[in-house]
């Protein structure tokens, strides 16, 4: 199993740990400190030893902070986590905040006394972020104190070692390009932009870069690691040798030097003695590490991680490969489909019961490198809970009547998956049909929308959204984040949101498709299919030609809770040709009964 079922945090030892931390804050003559899920690399999903805000708070989400000040303490979320959080956290200590209400500055603005020092670490924040931090602050006597250290760690005692895993090659036959191709493309973008090097901070981005994968990060194939590129190709990989494989520097060729972490700082202070020009990326580059560029002498140019958008943008290799990999996942997932229709209403199933068999199904492929996050699988209420993870503490039944929701996905070295499915255990009702159907609707419009070059994610956001907003209803995440090529499960810059303005959509990336509605306390709905930006083409009669979506993921849709009548004809046929795409496609690769079966699941309408 990759997947536990233990809780990892106790909410229970919240009072005592912010009580200590403020003894430490204390004695450094400190009013408060900020403390970011985020690492050093800016990770989503975070090795043990670098989960400070889960150890300190109990909150174990992908994305939050926590501000602890002398006389108070809150946790700031966003709209996935506002149900999960107040079941982690000591909620006598921490305040929960919804941070699309209030930012941590504007917080800390209403509730620090004049001149307040609070302290941040920064090596976890980046530049944009710290930024944004003393914009919202502004008008206040607040002053932000970078710390020399980190105060989590220092009281943490029995922290986790951090992560050693081996660094092996991507081949060809995954990547699709050359390394040395790619170094020289950026290079090119660095002298384009007046800069000699880019400081890359980003593990996904230094991993597309050199065609490697590792194991240091959970559910997704990264070594941890941070780099320096220059405009003539040249790369410094500093990486702790304990990871580097005897088949690695022969892979990486001569143009690649492997340099030892400690060394980084050092090669920092060197592009400044030296008076070169980094380009550095505030998004996602450590503020620490742009303080040293610019204190020792060196010029910094602020631009996009120039990895990001070649890397979001994936070539005809990746794409085959993803196909490959959803069809494969496709199977899996229509085998445990078939398996839940037999099982689900017989009153033994149970949320920890599904996961473990989605995911042996998966591993019956032989092809299964890991899940690529942890199923959320989400009986009844629980699937109202956007992020839910279930544990042997909050393990439910399935019962006959509910909506039982399951997100997963799958790493497999030639293309990572994520696919939601709500399915109705026994009967549904008129009111989970009614849902369930809007959301498809908005499912439907986005996949089947045609769209012009420059179009951006925010622009196509009210598709998937229209049908709910018309019966008083909506959702509280966004719509669509990108997805990498056995890399992250969520990359960016592409997603589809109503803030994800500043990216167009541009052919080859794959981007989520997944609407949804959720009751807090009775269920949840989502419909997730992956889908990859397409060439644009002419439309008949039309002015110009258009991008569009090709739908990769392939399972059945639960038929049961569709209202037909709320359909239009385009809905309705687009829906029948999914269906039959998934018959035929997932027939040949399944058990006759399970083949049997499909073909009932994706029947015409």
């Amino acid at each position: 199993m990759f997947q536990t079922f233990d809780d990892h945090t106790d909410p229970a030892s919240g009072a005592q740990r912010a009580a200590e931390l403020r003894n430490t804050l204390a004695q450094q003559g400190l009013h408060g400190l900020i403390i970011p899920h985020d690492d050093e690399y800016q990770n989503e999903y975070t090795p043990a030893c670098f989960e400070r805000l889960a150890w300190l708070t109990g909150f174990t989400g992908s994305a939050g902070v926590a501000v602890v000040l002398n006389d108070k303490a809150a946790v700031f979320v966003d709209g996935r986590y506002t149900l999960a959080v107040r079941d982690q956290v000591d909620l006598a200590v921490f305040e929960i905040v919804p941070i699309m209400d209030k930012s941590v500055g504007t917080w800390l603005k209403e509730n620090t006394t004049s001149s307040a020092k609070i302290g941040f670490d920064p090596s976890l924040h980046t530049e944009a972020s710290v930024k944004k931090l003393r914009s919202d602050a502004q008008g206040s006597d607040i002053e932000f104190v970078a710390t020399e250290r980190n105060y989590i760690d220092h009281i943490w005692r029995d922290r986790p070692a951090e992560p050693m895993a081996s660094v092996v090659p991507h081949p060809l036959e995954f990547s699709g390009k050359q390394s040395e191709l790619k170094r020289e493309e950026i290079a090119q973008t660095l002298k384009e932009k007046g800069a000699d090097t880019v400081i890359l901070t980003n593990p996904a981005s230094i991993a597309w870069l050199l065609n490697v994968r590792g194991g240091d990060v959970a559910h997704t194939p990264l070594p941890l690691s941070k780099a320096i590129l220059s405009k003539d190709g040249q790369v410094d990989w500093f990486i702790d040798p304990q990871k580097v494989t005897d088949q690695l520097p022969q892979h990486l060729g001569n143009r690649v030097s492997l340099e030892h972490p400690e060394s980084f700082a050092s090669a920092l202070s060197a592009l400044g003695q030296e008076k070169r020009t980094a380009l550095v990326d505030p998004t996602s580059t450590p503020y620490s590490v742009i303080s040293s560029l610019e204190q020792s002498g060196a010029t910094v140019v602020r631009a996009e991680d120039p990895c990001a958008l070649p890397k979001a943008t994936k070539n005809q290799v990746e794409i085959e490969g993803t196909r490959k990999a959803h069809i494969r996942d496709g199977a899996a997932l229509t085998r445990f489909l078939h398996w839940l229709a037999e099982e689900g209403t017989s009153g033994t199933v149970d949320e920890v019961t599904a996961v473990r068999r989605l995911e042996s199904f998966r591993a019956d492929s032989g092809e299964l490198q890991d899940i690529s996050f942890e199923t959320i699988s989400g009986a009844g209420g629980n699937g109202a809970i956007v992020h839910y993870r279930v544990t042997n503490r909050t393990n439910k039944k399935l019962q006959p009547g509910t909506l039982f929701l399951v997100d997963s996905g799958g790493q497999y070295r030639d293309g990572t998956t994520d696919v939601t499915r709500t399915v109705a255990i026994g009967e549904p009702t008129q009111e989970h049909r009614d849902r369930f159907t809007r959301v498809l609707k908005g499912h439907v419009g986005l996949a089947a929308a045609r769209f012009p070059e420059g179009t951006t994610g925010a622009e196509l956001d009210v598709l998937a959204r229209i049908a709910l907003w018309k019966a008083g209803l909506n959702f509280d995440h966004g719509t669509g984040h990108g997805v990498g090529s056995y890399l992250g499960v969520h990359e960016g810059p592409q997603s589809i949101s109503r803030r994800s303005f500043n990216v167009a959509l541009k052919e080859g990336m794959i981007i989520s498709n997944e609407p949804g509605y959720y009751k807090t306390d009775d269920y949840g709905i989502r419909i997730e299919n992956l889908v990859v930006v397409t060439p644009p083409t002419p439309v008949d009669g039309g002015e110009r030609p258009m991008l569009g979506f090709e739908t990769v993921t392939l399972a059945p849709i639960d038929r049961s809770l569709i209202d037909v009548n709320m359909l239009t004809d385009e809905e309705i046929t687009w829906l029948n040709d999914y269906h039959e795409r998934v018959r035929s496609t997932l027939e040949p690769l399944l058990p006759n009964e399970v083949a049997a079966w499909l073909k009932q699941a994706a029947a015409p309408l």
